[in-house]
């Protein structure tokens, strides 16, 4: 692919792509691409799961990286990123000082990449979705069906905008609106997946009598933690070595949002009633599992690339802490002041430095090809509701909340699987039946304890 379409006689770029066969012995001839999240996830990695969910039972499904991910040429890892976080785990999440440590550590990886002759301007999505319309063509495909998730709903939504042709349906799992999404919006989602996990526990008499007043326990740990930070030497969930680790009130809310696996969600009343009660054993392993990250498989690179040009413009500082405020009132400045799950990400933009995008980006996509909107209730990264919001433009779209789970729902849910079977049948009338009566899975309750 061209690094850059404008310049088609320039610098050059190889992106791996993986096709796996269907599973039907009789497949149809419509196959389906998948758009990984991120931006800078690693999308061959996401093929078990995808195989697992059955989106290859009667259709190829392929899988390209993008631009800058693993398994391209050039790579935009960031070793150097990667090693930060690894250290992070024992610093203050919102302490000045670790954010000066982010800021080197991403200047160190930039200057690495660009001394390599990489114009990371072109590492964007309207080039990522190009490239995705490109490789249609590469295949001969007449159509094909579009899947993709987080940020890959993005992608896919830009894709749908600017490259309509041959698409036969969009199925966009854990929405990130192109016209909406920016640093002050990771409030709103964040307040919306944590707000959705406490009235499930509210509605389920055991979590209830057990864990009332989660939100004010929240509140209170979060400030709790903000004035006095627990220091800790855990053992990492996966094994190995003790690590030291630190959790402020800006650690609980990043553990909260970042749903990656280390603290699911149906243990989040319990941890943090454990931990009002000093016991923070739950939230410590959580973060220590961060200390070993997989160096240079995240394409930081390629995330910053795009969060610098296409969701950090047009806000301020001021603007994330206005949203944090209006999301958790009460809550300490020092953890309003951060998006989660991209702190210090102004001062990290400066140093990325790559031109305002928004005026191409922050568009809404409309189109009548059919579109198949998945969102999970517990969902503190995209939050449920945006998906019917970004639906509003689809008018030939479907929109399904599944409740009881977080980020990228299909693997996780039966029910999500066979409304997406559904819909790549019939893209015009899916079967949405399993979802009526879904109830979230019952909350861990944990023997009372007195208070240390």
């Amino acid at each position: 692919m061209p690094e850059n379409r404008a310049h088609r006689g320039g610098r050059t770029i190889k992106l791996t792509v993986a096709i796996v066969p269907a599973a039907s012995a009789a497949p149809a001839q419509d196959p389906v691409v998948f758009m990984e999240g991120g931006p800078g996830g690693e999308a061959i990695s996401a093929i078990p799961f995808l195989v697992g969910s059955g989106v290859n039972r009667d259709r190829d499904l392929i899988v390209m990286t993008q631009r800058g991910a693993l398994y391209s040429r050039p790579n935009l890892a960031c070793p150097e990123m990667d090693r930060f976080n690894a250290k992070a785990v024992g610093l203050r999440y919102d302490a000045p000082s670790t954010g000066r440590l982010l800021v080197r550590a991403a200047e160190e990886c930039r200057d690495r990449l660009t001394a390599d002759g990489i114009r990371l301007r072109n590492f964007n999505t309207t080039e990522n979705a190009a490239d995705f319309a490109d490789l249609r063509k590469a295949l001969g495909i007449r159509k094909w069906n579009v899947y993709g998730y987080s940020y890959g709903t993005d992608l896919a939504l830009t894709y749908l905008r600017r490259h309509p042709e041959g698409i036969r349906s969009v199925t966009i799992d854990s929405v990130v609106p192109a016209q909406i999404v920016s640093l002050p919006w990771a409030w709103d989602s964040a307040q919306e997946g944590i707000r959705a996990i406490f009235a499930a526990c509210e509605a389920q008499p055991a979590c209830k009598s057990r864990y009332p007043g989660l939100s004010r326990t929240l509140t209170e740990q979060v400030r709790r933690l903000e004035a006095n930070p627990l220091r800790l030497t855990v053992q990492p969930p996966g094994g190995g070595s003790p690590v030291k680790v630190v959790l402020d009130g800006g650690t609980l809310i990043n553990l909260l949002v970042s749903d990656g696996g280390a603290l699911p969600s149906v243990d989040v009343p319990a941890a943090l009633d454990e931990l009002a009660h000093g016991n923070p054993e739950r939230f410590a392993q959580a973060q220590a599992a961060g200390a070993t990250p997989a160096i240079g498989e995240f394409a930081h690179g390629l995330t910053h690339s795009v969060a610098c040009s296409e969701w950090a413009p047009g806000f301020t500082k001021a603007d994330i802490l206005e949203a944090g405020r209006r999301a958790f009132p009460g809550w300490p400045d020092t953890v309003l002041a951060h998006a989660p799950q991209l702190p210090f990400e102004y001062d990290l933009c400066r140093v990325w430095n790559v031109p305002d995008r928004t005026a191409i980006q922050r568009v809404p996509t409309f189109s009548e090809v059919p579109t198949l909107i998945i969102s999970g209730t517990f969902d503190a990264k995209t939050g449920a509701s945006w998906g019917p919001y970004t639906g509003r433009t689809l008018p030939r779209s479907t929109a399904v909340r599944i409740p009881g789970i977080g980020h990228f729902v299909v693997p996780q849910s039966p029910c999500a699987q066979r409304v997406l079977a559904s819909f790549l049948t019939r893209p015009s009338a899916p079967d949405t039946g399993c979802v009526a009566g879904l109830t979230p899975a019952p909350f861990t309750i944990t023997p009372e304890v007195e208070t240390r």
